[in-house]
Protein backbone atom coordinates (compact mmCIF):
# COMPACT_ATOMS: atom_id res chain seq x y z
CA UNK A 1 0.00 0.00 0.00
CA UNK A 2 3.04 2.21 1.02
CA UNK A 3 4.73 1.96 -2.52
CA UNK A 4 0.90 3.20 -4.32
CA UNK A 5 0.63 6.12 -1.94
CA UNK A 6 4.37 6.93 -3.31
CA UNK A 7 3.91 6.51 -5.88
CA UNK A 8 0.79 8.90 -6.50
CA UNK A 9 3.05 11.07 -4.82
CA UNK A 10 5.57 10.99 -7.69
CA UNK A 11 2.72 11.25 -10.46
CA UNK A 12 1.06 14.43 -8.12
CA UNK A 13 4.63 16.24 -8.40
CA UNK A 14 5.25 15.63 -11.80
CA UNK A 15 2.32 16.67 -13.12
CA UNK A 16 2.80 19.92 -10.82
CA UNK A 17 6.60 20.10 -12.36
CA UNK A 18 4.87 19.68 -15.89
CA UNK A 19 2.28 22.48 -15.41
CA UNK A 20 4.53 24.87 -13.85
CA UNK A 21 7.01 24.39 -16.80
CA UNK A 22 4.38 25.64 -18.73
CA UNK A 23 3.64 28.53 -16.55
CA UNK A 24 7.43 29.37 -16.34
CA UNK A 25 7.00 29.96 -20.66
CA UNK A 26 4.99 32.95 -18.95
CA UNK A 27 6.30 33.94 -15.66
CA UNK A 28 10.17 33.23 -14.76
CA UNK A 29 9.10 32.79 -11.12
CA UNK A 30 7.75 29.39 -11.79
CA UNK A 31 11.29 27.48 -12.33
CA UNK A 32 11.43 27.23 -8.32
CA UNK A 33 8.44 25.07 -8.86
CA UNK A 34 9.57 23.29 -12.02
CA UNK A 35 12.91 21.97 -10.42
CA UNK A 36 11.17 20.99 -6.75
CA UNK A 37 8.46 19.03 -8.37
CA UNK A 38 10.80 17.26 -10.96
CA UNK A 39 12.98 16.43 -7.89
CA UNK A 40 10.52 15.20 -5.67
CA UNK A 41 8.67 13.41 -8.11
CA UNK A 42 12.45 11.56 -9.18
CA UNK A 43 12.87 10.58 -5.20
CA UNK A 44 9.43 9.12 -4.76
CA UNK A 45 9.80 7.25 -8.10
CA UNK A 46 12.92 5.44 -6.84
CA UNK A 47 11.97 4.50 -3.66
CA UNK A 48 8.68 3.40 -5.11
CA UNK A 49 11.11 1.07 -7.17
CA UNK A 50 13.59 0.67 -4.21
CA UNK A 51 10.01 -0.77 -2.02
CA UNK A 52 9.96 -3.54 -4.83
CA UNK A 53 7.85 -2.46 -6.94
CA UNK A 54 8.74 -3.39 -10.73
CA UNK A 55 10.29 -0.65 -12.77
CA UNK A 56 8.01 -2.24 -15.92
CA UNK A 57 4.91 -1.09 -13.93
CA UNK A 58 5.77 1.46 -11.63
CA UNK A 59 7.32 3.90 -15.19
CA UNK A 60 4.35 2.93 -17.03
CA UNK A 61 1.90 3.62 -14.00
CA UNK A 62 3.59 6.95 -13.70
CA UNK A 63 3.83 8.05 -17.38
CA UNK A 64 0.49 6.76 -18.21
CA UNK A 65 -0.98 8.74 -15.17
CA UNK A 66 1.08 12.08 -15.78
CA UNK A 67 0.63 12.06 -19.48
CA UNK A 68 -3.57 12.38 -18.91
CA UNK A 69 -3.23 14.22 -15.84
CA UNK A 70 -1.19 16.94 -18.04
CA UNK A 71 -3.36 16.93 -20.79
CA UNK A 72 -6.64 17.52 -18.81
CA UNK A 73 -4.73 19.79 -16.42
CA UNK A 74 -3.45 21.64 -19.38
CA UNK A 75 -6.71 21.81 -21.19
CA UNK A 76 -8.46 23.27 -18.18
CA UNK A 77 -5.56 25.73 -16.97
CA UNK A 78 -4.23 27.01 -20.17
CA UNK A 79 -6.83 26.44 -23.03
CA UNK A 80 -4.51 23.38 -24.46
CA UNK A 81 -6.30 21.39 -26.95
CA UNK A 82 -8.29 18.30 -26.05
CA UNK A 83 -9.67 16.28 -28.91
CA UNK A 84 -10.61 12.69 -29.30
CA UNK A 85 -7.49 12.00 -30.48
CA UNK A 86 -5.87 13.16 -27.47
CA UNK A 87 -8.06 11.26 -25.51
CA UNK A 88 -7.71 8.23 -28.07
CA UNK A 89 -3.83 8.51 -27.34
CA UNK A 90 -4.61 8.58 -23.30
CA UNK A 91 -7.17 5.69 -23.53
CA UNK A 92 -4.50 3.73 -25.69
CA UNK A 93 -1.06 4.56 -23.41
CA UNK A 94 -3.68 3.24 -20.53
CA UNK A 95 -4.38 0.10 -22.05
CA UNK A 96 -0.87 -0.45 -22.84
CA UNK A 97 -0.03 -0.18 -19.20
CA UNK A 98 -2.22 -1.96 -17.98
CA UNK A 99 -1.06 -4.95 -20.11
CA UNK A 100 2.37 -4.21 -18.74
CA UNK A 101 0.92 -4.17 -15.18
CA UNK A 102 -0.98 -8.18 -15.91
CA UNK A 103 1.70 -9.40 -17.77
CA UNK A 104 4.60 -8.75 -15.14
CA UNK A 105 2.92 -11.07 -12.42
CA UNK A 106 4.06 -14.40 -13.24
CA UNK A 107 1.40 -17.17 -14.34
CA UNK A 108 -0.20 -18.86 -11.47
CA UNK A 109 0.87 -22.58 -11.69
CA UNK A 110 -2.34 -24.91 -12.43
CA UNK A 111 -2.89 -27.47 -9.84
CA UNK A 112 -4.40 -30.82 -11.01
Amino acid sequence: MRRWVLLLGAIATEVTGTLSLRAFQDHRGWLVLVVIGYVASFLLLARVLRLGMPIGVAYGIWGALCTAATAVLGSMIFGDPFTTAVVAGIALIIGGVLLVEFGSHPPKPVTP
